[in-house]
């Protein structure tokens, strides 16, 4: 569990992991906000700005309860956020927790959630001492898929008509990663 009052920064070789301040609503909103974006996520986007505050609120919360965790992935020095990165679900008993992530358009096919994801998922099992994590990814999510394989994760299941999203019944293929199966 973290202590204190905000997200540490985890540093990776291209972005960073940072909290999440209120002047990145429109970031968020730009993100959560883009129907490609969302395309395979459990959630329609965002319809508004006031929908991109409301989630930052909820995240600030979430944290407070300690049952999200969830990082701006932003460019060394430069302030805006380009995507995120979460951990939530945590079964502390159990060492374990389940990851997410979304990128900003502009700046898919850059190998910057790549870097992302592996930088949190050595601090998953670093710091916070973790031993499992689990990821749901729609079957149609090709790019998200090769991102869990190439940084070790495995198909564990298929899980049908899991999420309705917008109307639309959307299955889900279930990963996991142990920290001794960590490259």
């Amino acid at each position: 569990m973290i202590e204190g009052d905000r997200l540490p920064t985890i540093r990776g070789k291209q972005v960073l992991l940072r909290w999440l301040e209120e002047h990145d609503v429109d970031d968020l909103f730009r993100i959560f906000g883009d129907p490609e974006v969302m395309r395979y996520w459990s959630s329609p986007p965002l319809t508004d700005r006031a929908a991109a505050a409301t989630l930052l609120a909820e995240i600030r919360e979430l944290f407070a309860n300690h049952t999200l965790y969830q990082w701006g992935v932003a460019l060394p020095g430069e302030g805006t956020v380009i995507g995120t990165c979460t951990m939530t679900s945590f079964h502390a008993g159990s060492g374990r927790a389940e990851i997410g992530f979304a990128l900003g358009r502009k700046h898919w096919g850059r190998g910057y959630m790549s870097d992302a994801v592996d930088a949190l998922l050595d601090y998953a099992f670093g710091p916070l001492g973790l031993r499992r994590l689990e990821a749901d990814v729609d079957p149609r999510n090709g790019p998200s898929l090769r991102l869990l394989e190439r940084v070790g994760f495995r198909r564990e299941g298929l899980l049908r008509e899991r999420w309705v999203t917008d109307g639309e019944v959307q299955d889900s293929i279930f990963f996991g990663l142990l920290r001794r199966d960590r490259r």
